[in-house]
């Protein structure tokens, strides 16, 4: 028998439609709450056009340093999925070790 499971995002946006607040939860969480965030980076494969969607948002009140810090972690974080997926070890490499120079030169990782 297969298995559903929601995940839902709740932005809250000013009168210019400027995203105040983003919560999250997860169908099935022992998190009673939702969970708040300044920042989404959400990437779905449209498999009838094959090309990447994305959904990018971030709170007025996230500071720069903070989505420097989230860009170069989701770098880092994005090579693991590759490596996963595709074997492509080598290549994952390669990303990740983007990452953390991009990372050192805007001064989040020392």
């Amino acid at each position: 028998m297969s298995k559903k499971s929601d995940i839902n995002f709740t932005i809250e946006m000013d009168e210019n439609n400027v995203p105040e607040k983003i919560s999250w939860k997860a169908e099935g969480s022992d998190k009673a709450d939702a969970n708040m965030s300044k920042a989404i980076m959400l990437a779905l494969w449209d498999q009838d056009e094959n090309n990447t969607l994305r959904i990018d948002l971030w709170t007025k009140d996230m500071m720069v340093d903070e989505m420097k810090k989230f860009t170069c972690q989701n770098i880092i974080t994005m090579a693991d999925a590759f490596e996963r997926a595709t074997g492509e070890k080598a290549i994952a490499e390669q990303m990740r070790d983007f990452g953390k120079d991009i990372a050192v030169k805007l001064g989040v990782l020392k």
